[in-house]
């Protein structure tokens, strides 16, 4: 048996493996070297060194403080909605494993909300907050904090439910036989979550806050259709401040390039952060 798996392994890897290199290794390399190009197609370059890294927050010899707003509003924001969705998601989680009527039904209700496209669901919370708005003569975009919250708002009612999930099957698979032990020794409710039930869902945590994480980080579509970055850049996100760099402005493909470039390597280095630590409480445990 593993002779014969010796011998087909290659048949199975390597269309596999060349799969990963034609679509994601060459494509990531060739857009790191056009992050040191002026080009309008990718094969219409030439070659600039650091300039479209300098251009990121110097333009004309002035600093210009749009990427730098938009790096510390994304910031904010992933905070925010990586706090809301766990904690939210996990006390739902808690609640539908308690063994109450119409907990199938209540899991689904919550999930909904994650089948829906981005797009889609952006614009009907749009028409939603816009009436409501009006009342008080504003809308989403009013201000930065009236479209931040709005962004807030529909991005936590959309991946919440998704990682109810996951906080739910990590819940299901406590052993029983530890929580009824410590239910004997005297434990209270409070006492039985941070010593049995919080230390036990570990990994699920590692889990749910690498993917909220990385999904507050990369948001895109929401904004795109929610506020568009508005009033005045003010809500503009990294992903879409990258976005109107790139196919906003002509002649500046390479700067938007560049962008992307320091977005995937500060994203990278945050979410292996935030696992390696996660993971080496895991080990602790």
């Amino acid at each position: 048996m593993q002779k014969t798996m010796r011998k087909y392994w290659p048949v199975f890897v390597l269309p596999t493996m060349a799969a990963f290199v034609i679509g994601f290794i060459v494509p990531f390399i060739y857009g790191i070297f056009l992050s040191f190009c002026k080009f309008t197609t990718v094969t219409d370059w030439k070659f600039t060194g650091l300039l479209n890294y300098t251009r990121i927050l110097f333009v004309n010899g002035k600093l210009d403080t749009t990427f730098l707003h938009s790096l510390w509003y994304t910031m904010l924001f992933t905070l925010v909605t990586v706090l809301i969705i766990n904690v939210a998601s996990f006390a739902i989680a808690m609640a539908l494993t308690k063994g109450i009527k119409g907990t199938n039904l209540f899991r689904t209700s919550f999930f909904l909300p994650n089948l829906i496209g981005g797009i889609v669901l952006s614009y009907i919370w749009l028409m939603i907050f816009n009436a409501i708005l009006q009342k008080h003569s504003m809308t989403i975009v009013s201000t930065q904090w009236t479209a931040f919250w709005g962004l807030v708002a529909v991005v936590c009612w959309q991946q919440i439910g998704y990682m109810m999930i996951i906080y739910v099957a990590g819940i299901q698979n406590i052993s029983p036989d530890l929580i009824e032990a410590a239910k004997i020794d005297g434990a209270n409710n409070f006492q039985l979550l941070k010593s049995v039930i919080l230390p036990m869902l570990r990994p699920t945590i590692t889990i749910c806050t690498f993917l909220t994480l990385t999904n507050g980080f990369k948001l895109f579509d929401q904004n795109l259709a929610l506020t568009g970055g508005n009033p005045g850049k003010m809500s503009e996100l990294l992903a879409l401040n990258i976005y109107n760099t790139m196919y906003g402005t002509t002649g500046w493909q390479g700067v938007g390039q560049a962008k992307a470039v320091l977005f995937f390597i500060f994203v990278a280095i945050i979410a292996l952060a935030q696992n390696k630590i996660t993971t080496r409480k895991e080990v602790e445990l």
